[in-house]
């Protein structure tokens, strides 16, 4: 487990993201939901993505948006 220190930079960014972008607990399960989805779409062979493929668009969206917040790559 690394226990590095957030720097001033990424905290301030997370703080922002979680204020003014989405609620923590919403982006909390949307993490749980993809999970899910995509350890039963292994497990089954992928029907589930199928099902759930609207779900997983739309979290998608969001850890990708929390990615750029911990580590921005995409918006250089």
């Amino acid at each position: 487990m690394i226990t590095e220190n957030l720097s001033n930079e990424v905290e301030t960014r997370l703080k922002h993201f979680f204020t003014d972008n989405i609620d923590s607990k919403e982006m909390a399960k949307m993490i749980r939901e993809v999970n899910n989805a995509l350890s039963l779409s292994v497990m089954r062979g992928s029907e589930t993505i199928e099902s759930e493929i609207r779900n997983i668009d739309d979290n998608f969206y969001w850890l990708n948006k929390l990615a750029e917040v911990l580590d921005p790559y995409l918006e250089a």
